[in-house]
């Protein structure tokens, strides 16, 4: 039974702290006054503030807020934070809540009264105030000024609540993870994993310090990890995301889901093709923005003239990652052919899948699922790959290219399969930049971190402005060859991207309402 972050409901344990992580009561059978009477309370507080900790769903979902993926349907909240033309104050997706935050401050303002061993008191407190901390980092991102609330609030106070800086708000996440940090353990046992630690906590604060420019400080954040020595690359890329293969020690941090608990699970139906068996909903549909952005097998980009690439046998000799992520048209996914220029198909491009490409990082193997609807799959949420890049890109950033640079940036790539990086090619830092730039939107497509880089590059402009192209025109025969018939790609949309705005998102309306002082973000 996987014991991780898998608590969803607001819950409490009966059971000592050497019991599984899933051992729980309803905490609403204990009243205030008793809760806090020892360590196997405080464990399962501890655990309700992990209840609304991200939400792998909303992960997978976010490259559709970005260049790399399209939602086809309007009704799911989606396609207007990929095309801006609809984005309003009055959008139902949002992440601008308190739930967890509060839940935070709770714990916070309650847990000294506890009796218990002291060393154990700051490891709980250092995973509430990291959990808190990733909320900030999120909402900081997403709005820019944001509440920065730390304690519990009465009613008078909730009502005069303001937005503080970003700039406050990202210094206080930084305060917090230099301090906890040493309070955390760099693994736990069995029953315990998936909890933060102490590699969780520098590596967000590294994530935080490139977002915010704090090149310097990232480098040396992730250098951290880096020594930890507690992690490394998994061997094989697509397997990374396989139930079996769950804490791996690429994983920093995850989202964890359990398949045999209809309450924890995750609807990974979102990525199937419709004519998946059972069912599925096609909701990211990979550009062929992101398809293009997958080099050769030999490390050169598909418009070098030198790199090979064949115009009608595009996914041949690429890069082992791109059909490791996405099923293209013609490949077999499930025991089918995946033909979306089939008027017949499910998959039929102009209805149900507008790209003709599907992403399936997460659903590579079928076999690990009895049902796509209530899945188990953990989704990860900081991966060492990353810590690399981050490493790689901050020193970039500072002009500071040594060995360690192209080590970094060669571990990833010579474990996708790629060749190591030619340097004579790679030499400046304007060629570096494009380079990490590119590894990273690979290298972490469909894990929620496009929209993020879009945003600190600010190349919204460039890559989120004008048409939206999806798959070339062709046959497709029951066997999966593919006979293209024109040079022309299926055009999904015309989006526009206004940079004097659309690098945050608008404050929802009802939270305006609720609370008068808190002010629009320029231009909704």
């Amino acid at each position: 039974m996987k014991n991780s972050l898998i608590i969803l409901l607001l819950i409490v344990a009966t059971c000592s702290c050497k019991k599984g992580f899933l051992d729980r009561q309803p905490l609403t059978q204990y009243s205030e006054t008793t809760l806090w009477t020892g360590e196997s309370d405080a464990i399962a507080a501890c655990n309700a503030a992990y209840s609304n900790f991200e939400d792998g769903q909303w992960v997978v979902y976010m490259d559709d807020a970005s260049d790399n993926a399209h939602d086809p349907y309007p009704w799911e909240g989606w396609q207007e934070f990929g095309n801006m033309q609809l984005l309003s104050p009055n959008s139902w997706r949002s992440k601008y809540d308190f739930t967890t935050i509060t839940t935070c401050n709770w714990f916070l303002a309650n847990i000294d009264k506890t009796p218990m061993d002291g060393t154990l008191l700051k490891r709980l407190k250092g995973e509430v105030r990291f959990i808190r901390a990733y909320e900030y980092f999120e909402r900081a991102q997403l709005y820019g000024d944001f509440p920065l609330v730390t304690k519990m609030l009465t009613t008078t106070e909730a009502n005069n609540v303001v937005r503080a800086p970003k700039s406050d708000v990202v210094q206080f996440i930084l305060n917090e993870l230099d301090t906890i940090a040493p309070t955390l353990p760099t693994t736990y046992e069995a029953g315990d994993r998936g909890r933060i630690t102490q590699g969780a906590a520098l590596a967000l604060k590294a994530r935080v310090e490139l977002f915010n420019g704090k090149y310097a400080e990232s480098a040396a954040s992730s250098k951290k990890v880096m020594d930890l020595s507690v992690y490394s690359l998994f061997p094989n890329y697509q397997d990374i995301f396989r139930m079996k293969n769950e804490y791996n020690p690429e994983i920093i941090l995850d989202r964890g889901y359990l398949d045999t608990d209809p309450s924890l699970t995750i609807g990974l139906m979102v990525l199937a093709p419709e004519s998946t068996p059972g069912g599925g909903w096609s909701s990211v549909n990979v550009t062929q923005s992101l398809v293009d952005a997958y080099e050769m097998a030999n490390g050169k980009t598909i418009n070098d003239p030198a790199s090979g690439y064949d115009i009608d046998h595009p996914f041949a000799n690429r890069d082992p990652r791109l059909l490791q992520t996405i099923i293209v048209p013609g490949a077999e996914y499930a025991g089918i052919i995946f033909n979306p220029m089939d008027p017949n198909s499910l998959d039929y491009w102009p209805t149900y899948n507008y790209t003709g490409y599907v992403g399936q990082k997460y659903i590579h193997y079928k076999s690990d699922f009895s049902n796509l609807y209530k899945a188990g799959l953990n989704i990860p949420l900081i991966r060492y790959a990353e810590v690399l890049l981050t490493y790689a890109e901050a020193k970039i950033e500072m002009n500071d290219i040594d060995n360690t640079v192209y080590e970094a940036i060669d571990k990833v790539r010579l474990r996708a399969g790629l060749p190591a990086t030619d340097q004579s090619k790679y030499a400046t830092q304007t060629q570096l930049r494009d380079l990490v730039r590119r590894e990273r939107r690979v290298e972490l497509a469909m894990e929620g971190l496009r929209w993020y880089d879009i945003q600190r590059w600010k190349i919204g402009n460039d890559v989120m402005n004008g048409p939206v192209y999806g798959l070339r025109f062709s046959n497709i025969d029951a066997s999966g060859n593919v006979t293209y018939t024109s040079t022309e790609h299926a055009k999904i949309e015309d989006r526009v991207f206004d940079p004097s705005k659309n690098y945050l998102w608008p404050i929802p309306q009802k939270q305006i309402d609720l609370c008068k002082k808190i002010t629009q973000n320029k231009g909704y």
